[in-house]
């Protein structure tokens, strides 16, 4: 009798972590330091040996870049501090508020970062002493990758092995394919008047191809028709799902295949997913292009490869070559479709 009133008469409460990458706390060198040093360390970020990473990231990467991006975050610091933290909290709020009068559930929504703060472990933390039947976690990144989702999921799960009582637990690993999460993006893509671009660049973060290649059984991405379709061998593959992305967001907007392409940014070596982003930029110049429009659906919030690499090291490089015009399409940030999007995962996995 105890336990039917009890399931009757209360409602079953859902804790939502949202989980981005991370940001230094500051721009400030040590603190950018601090933050590349957690990063680049992750062994699903950079996959080779513990000894190979340590010493090309503590002994070689870090010490000699740490500064020169310390600047970099100096342009892309705001008055509300780091763009991709700020957007992250305002989202969580608004997010929240649409579950603040939930009849059906208990909602609430914490937030947490994979990397430096607030920190996953803090969040997990204060998940735990709410008390939750269920915890859905949605990592932030649209695309399925190790380096990313992967990454968030192994940290939660290492720091949740501690916990005594374990309530319903549910990751989102991607939702690249979500209507509305598709329909923002279009949304903010048709601020601009089209007609005016010579051609439409998406540009995705980059991974190393043998991220891909470990995918498949066979270990190669290249065999499986990534760029041209989904299917059952590659629906958790990064490129296919960027392929994928693309070709939705394209035809909402109506664009003709010799309009767009894809390519990828922020490589770190050789042996990343091509083509470049830089190169294809270069290349739009040359061939006589002079306004271009630049999406980078990877990322839901303004960050430092959009800001900065795409709006001002693009637009120095397309004007090196004669170009005019990049034009950077805003990430989603608190666009009120992408907060629906994120409403309808949300109550359709409340406990």
């Amino acid at each position: 009798m105890c336990l039917h009133f009890y399931r009757s008469s209360v409602k079953k409460k859902t804790a939502v972590l949202l989980v981005n990458l991370g940001s230094p706390d500051s721009p400030k060198p040590k603190d950018v330091y601090r933050y590349l040093t957690e990063f680049l360390n992750d062994p699903r970020v950079i996959d080779i040996s513990w000894i190979g990473r340590k010493l090309l990231v503590n002994g070689i990467i870090v010490p000699f870049r740490h500064r020169n991006s310390a600047k970099l975050y100096q342009d892309l610091w705001t008055e509300n501090g780091s763009p991709l933290i700020h957007y992250g909290k305002l989202v969580q709020q608004l997010l929240q508020e649409r579950f603040d009068n939930t009849i059906e559930a208990d909602v609430k929504v914490f937030l947490g970062m994979r990397y430096q703060n607030p920190s996953l472990e803090s969040a997990l933390t204060a998940v735990r002493k709410w008390n939750p039947d269920k915890i859905l976690i949605i990592p932030l990144f649209p695309h399925y990758a190790s380096a990313s989702t992967g990454s968030v999921i192994d940290k939660c799960m290492r720091i949740m092995r501690d916990m005594w009582a374990f309530p319903d637990v549910e990751f989102i690993s991607q939702f690249w394919d979500h209507p509305l999460f598709l329909k923002a993006f279009i949304e903010n893509g048709k601020q601009f008047n089209l007609a005016e671009y010579d051609h439409v660049l998406f540009s995705y973060h980059g991974l190393p191809e043998r991220q891909l290649d470990k995918l498949y059984d066979d270990n190669k991405c290249s065999n499986h028709s990534c760029e041209t379709e989904m299917n059952e061998e590659n629906r958790f593959c990064y490129k296919a799902t960027c392929y994928a992305t693309t070709r939705a967001i394209a035809a909402g907007l109506g664009l003709d295949e010799s309009k767009y392409s894809v390519a990828f940014q922020s490589r770190l070596g050789k042996g990343w997913i091509t083509p470049f982003s830089d190169v294809v930029i270069e290349e739009l110049a040359k061939k006589g292009k002079k306004k271009i429009l630049v999406y980078s659906p990877a990322f839901i919030a303004d960050c430092l490869e959009t800001t900065i690499e795409i709006g001002e090291e693009y637009q120095g490089l397309f004007e090196k070559y004669g170009g005019e015009k990049v034009q950077l399409v805003p990430s989603l940030n608190d666009n009120p479709t992408w907060v629906s999007a994120l409403e309808d995962m949300v109550r359709k996995r409340l406990a």
